[in-house]
């Protein structure tokens, strides 16, 4: 799949998220890359960013946080298109939930993972 192509799926599957997940998001880029800097295709996306959970009331002042998915483990991970669709959005959920300061273990208890 092209970068373009998989770029469109990647915002498709984001709009589709609920608003009550993505609302809170302020100032927060999401992008695409090939592959994580290490090249290993282990790495499906990750957070670039200081948790809102962490920031302080006032005053922050701050580049955007990054959410980015790597097209090329993303690929390799999935047999067809529905399922590469889940693992973006998992993917995406995942990432998000880290924004908002939630952990691995407790995305697993909101059954968002």
């Amino acid at each position: 799949m092209s970068l373009e192509a998989f770029e469109v799926l990647v915002g498709e599957e984001l709009d589709a998220l609920p608003d009550e997940m993505v609302g809170g998001l302020d100032n927060v880029v999401f992008a695409v890359e090939d592959r994580p800097e290490d090249g290993s295709l282990d790495l499906l996306g990750v957070y670039e960013g200081h948790a809102l959970s962490g920031r302080a009331d006032y005053g922050y002042m701050q580049l955007p946080d990054r959410i980015v998915l790597f097209r090329e483990p993303l690929l390799a991970a999935c047999t067809d298109t529905a399922y590469l669709r889940e693992e973006v959005r998992v993917t995406l959920i995942h990432e998000i939930a880290h924004y908002y300061g939630i952990d691995d273990a407790q995305l697993h208890e909101l059954g968002w993972a």
